[in-house]
């Protein structure tokens, strides 16, 4: 596996771009008075993860690649909190909760299958 030259080649990008869209539009339903708390939180968690696996990508190695893929997971991780958050606190129902929580585990499995397929071929690096 090469790194591609694009970040754009890369379905899990799509994927977490998309996703990034639709929190934007779910978090402009939320209160203003969250404008400065958990929707920009929630944007910041959510933007993270797409923007780190560009910026892994244009990096030199595959390691340093690895190393952007692991704080895009950590930031997932840190969205699904968020996402948890505004339905416990009623800004988000529960279908969109599903939805989007479906969203982040599809995201995960690409991340972490992306992750491993680069660490193979990282040993002896």
């Amino acid at each position: 596996m090469q790194i591609p030259n694009t970040f754009s080649d890369l379905k899990v990008w799509h994927k977490s771009h998309s996703f990034v869209l639709d929190i934007y539009c779910i978090t402009k339903k939320f209160p203003l008075d969250e404008r400065f708390g958990l929707t920009s939180q929630l944007r910041r968690s959510a933007s993270a993860i797409p923007a780190n696996i560009v910026e892994g990508n244009k990096r030199k190695s595959k390691k340093e690649f690895m190393h952007f893929l692991d704080i895009a997971d950590a930031s997932l991780e840190e969205t699904k909190y968020h996402i948890l958050l505004s339905r416990d606190i009623g800004y988000i129902n529960s279908e969109e909760y599903e939805r989007l929580s479906g969203k982040t585990n599809e995201i995960g499995r690409m991340i972490n299958g992306l992750m491993a397929s680069t660490k193979k071929l990282c040993k002896g690096i």
